[in-house]
């Protein structure tokens, strides 16, 4: 029974790693996986989260099988010089 973990764009430099494996069992939100994989601490607000490729909430459930994925958010492509 396990959860598989992704990090994406610049989580994964200060994560130091691209994906793990987590055990399923006490996780039950994403902020829980979030908890298991950032040493205690609160997701941060301006982290985005999916849950199976679907854009999640902290408090979304998860399960044994799951993905989910961390990402800083997305921005907008570049402007033109004028």
């Amino acid at each position: 029974m396990s959860i598989r973990v992704r990090y994406f764009a610049s989580l994964r430099d200060r994560m130091g790693r691209v994906e793990e494996t987590l055990a399923a069992e006490g996780l039950a939100t994403v902020s829980d996986v979030w908890k298991a994989v950032g040493e205690g601490k609160p997701l941060p607000e301006q982290i985005l989260c999916a849950v199976n490729m679907d854009y999640a909430d902290p408090d979304s459930p998860v399960k044994d099988g799951d993905e989910v994925a961390f990402f800083p958010p997305v921005t907008g492509g570049q402007q033109r010089a004028r």
